[in-house]
């Protein structure tokens, strides 16, 4: 799935001009990294974009798409979203709306809530500091892995409780 092509257009001319405002070079190879992130519905990690942007422009590097991901999130273009752990994901969506991440396959979508946006923030959070922005992060198990762990749930074995299969699974993982 793909953004618009006009909303595309309409993020990489604001692209254009952040980074002239910013004295920042605006190369055709931070240009191509941008427009994979600005018109990707995914979310990517920098391997994704290194991934797509490698087919349009084999001399691209990884250190690049890295580079200029951190460049474009200095430059509030693009922000980050999940945890800093393995990997970040880069959205170049920037009106104010709440992500899906499912826990399985990492699908991640956009999603807006009238009710989300209406939640006050807690006074213990206030009292951390100020609150520029929030978001909620909503994270499950898409229809898709639903579907496909369904069409393939063993049934249990004799004499183990139900819900002890998968236990044993995640623990293997984990492992």
């Amino acid at each position: 799935m793909r953004v618009a092509e006009n909303e595309v257009g309409r993020r990489i001319e604001r692209f254009k001009a952040a980074a002239q405002a910013a004295g920042v070079k605006l190369t055709h190879q931070r240009l191509e990294i941008f427009r994979e992130v600005a018109s990707s519905l995914a979310h990517p990690d920098a391997d994704a974009v290194f991934r797509e942007v490698k087919r349009r422009m084999p001399t691209v590097s990884l250190d690049t798409v890295y580079r200029t991901l951190w460049l474009l999130d200095d430059l509030d273009l693009i922000t980050t979203l999940g945890p800093r752990r393995d990997r970040v994901r880069f959205d170049a969506n920037l009106e104010h709306h709440h992500h899906y991440v499912c826990e399985r396959c990492g699908l991640a979508r956009d999603f807006t809530s009238a009710a989300l946006d209406a939640l006050p923030i807690p006074d213990a959070v206030k009292r951390l500091g100020s609150v520029v922005a929030s978001h909620v992060e909503v994270r499950g198990i898409c229809g898709a892995c639903a579907k496909e762990k369904t069409a393939r749930t063993p049934l249990p074995v004799a004499g183990q409780r139900q819900g002890e299969h998968g236990r044993k699974k995640r623990q293997r993982r984990r492992s």
